[in-house]
């Protein structure tokens, strides 16, 4: 969280009006509550990146509320009746991560009896939030890439292209910047 509010920390901001029944100087967005200054420019700049369709990587330590921050970027967004879908990409290996977010046709490996959408196809016009992108596998970073740029996917083990329109917000505790110098994250991704 501390490198989203980066941009917004120093600027000449509006000072967020304080919630009537918390006290002087406390402002509260969408659940988060705080007293603190630097915490009042990431809800600005919360605010900010939700009237945006960008796509948002929010970056701190585990257990700072990057999920909160991603949750309020699509409750405030002009997305906010679709879908928020979340997975956590640490918690799962590559194959069911590739399942998970593509879909997969009928028959695609061993128990795919029924064909199954994906979360991108089931939260299009909403959000799709990726915890813990750095642990997206590198095979599966090019598919991803394709959905941000051209805003099309292939479920695994199909030959048709699905389009859909989301917005992808992620997170992470780790340098992005240091991932690509280890070569364990796509340069080009972490642009987009």
């Amino acid at each position: 969280v501390r490198d989203f509010v980066g941009h917004g920390v120093g600027r000449n901001m509006h000072e967020p009006p304080p919630h009537p029944s918390l006290g002087p100087g406390v402002v509260e967005l969408q659940g988060m509550v705080s007293a603190s200054p630097q915490m009042h420019a990431l809800f600005e700049t919360i605010e900010r990146a939700a009237r945006s369709d960008a796509s948002v990587l929010v970056r701190g330590e585990t257990g700072s509320g990057k999920e909160l921050v991603a949750r309020s970027l699509h409750a405030l967004s002009s997305r906010a009746q679709k879908p928020f879908l979340a997975v956590n990409c640490a918690t799962l290996t590559g194959d069911l991560l590739a399942s998970e977010l593509f879909g997969h046709v009928r028959g695609a490996f061993t128990g795919a009896v029924r064909a199954r959408k994906g979360l991108f196809e089931r939260a299009n016009g909403g959000t799709v939030f990726l915890d813990e992108i750095a642990e997206l596998p590198l095979d599966i970073q090019p598919r991803l890439l394709r959905v941000l740029q051209d805003r099309v996917f292939t479920p695994v083990g199909g030959s048709e292209p699905i389009s859909v329109d989301v917005r992808l917000v992620s997170a992470t505790h780790r340098a992005l910047r240091r991932e690509v110098d280890a070569k364990r994250f796509r340069a080009d991704l972490m642009f987009r």
